[in-house]
């Protein structure tokens, strides 16, 4: 069975089995992960089908931002896809279990763990694109209105002379870690994708801090000098 087959496999498993009312961790967020991960992949010795079935199953446990245990949600999906895989995939290689598991264990930012394979650190990368852009900045916001979290500190929006806090201000969450994921980037290919889309969030935050000012029409060049050094 080709990669292609496989993903058609996984994609008519999930429509039939996967709801979920988190729109950033949906079917269309498992098919842009795999799309990003062939692009860093690309020229590069690995096992497809290892990347193929961590992309369209890393989340398929992904508790709330809120929750307690969020910290577990990676390891969870990796056990509940080993299962997933045995029952409903009974052709699938069981030679490739743990490799798929270790790189969904790893793609996950708050569980800490360090991947280890050139396929872990693929779909770590993949994932984290899904942070950054347009999609990301669509991403942030819808989260943090679905949580409560305001838009920004109105008094104070780039912290300037506060503490960030992110579970309060959703613009807190640039500084605090969207454009810090370039350098958590483990591929060449995936810092240089991430780089170009956290400088999308930066305009984006530049053209905020202008419009804050009074200006409808211009960008805040003393943010942009502020923060695009450390992309």
């Amino acid at each position: 069975m080709n990669i292609l087959q496989w993903q058609q496999r996984f994609e008519a498993w999930l429509n039939g089995n996967h709801t979920t009312d988190d729109t950033a961790h949906d079917l269309s967020h498992f098919r842009r992960v795999w799309q990003s991960a062939q692009r860093i992949m690309a020229g590069e010795t690995v096992d497809p089908l290892v990347i193929l079935t961590a992309c369209y199953f890393h989340d398929i446990v992904s508790l709330p931002k809120n929750h307690p245990e969020r910290s577990r949600s990676s390891q969870l999906a990796a056990q509940k896809t080993c299962q997933i895989l045995a029952e409903a995939f009974p052709e699938f290689p069981a030679s490739r279990y743990s490799a798929v598991a270790h790189a969904i264990e790893a793609h996950s930012f708050s569980a800490r763990i360090a991947p280890q394979t050139q396929e872990a650190k693929i779909v770590q990368d993949a994932d984290r694109l899904e942070a950054l852009g347009a999609i990301g900045l669509a991403r942030v916001f819808a989260i943090s209105g679905a949580l409560g979290v305001a838009l920004f500190d109105a008094l104070d929006p780039f912290a300037d002379h506060r503490p960030l806090n992110d579970k309060a201000f959703a613009l807190d969450h640039f500084q605090t870690k969207l454009l810090r994921l370039p350098e958590t980037m483990q591929t060449e290919k995936g810092r240089e994708l991430a780089r170009h889309n956290a400088d999308f969030l930066l305009q984006f935050m530049a053209k905020l801090s202008a419009e804050l000012q009074g200006d409808s029409t211009g960008m805040d060049e003393n943010l942009l000098c502020r923060f695009r050094p450390h992309l």
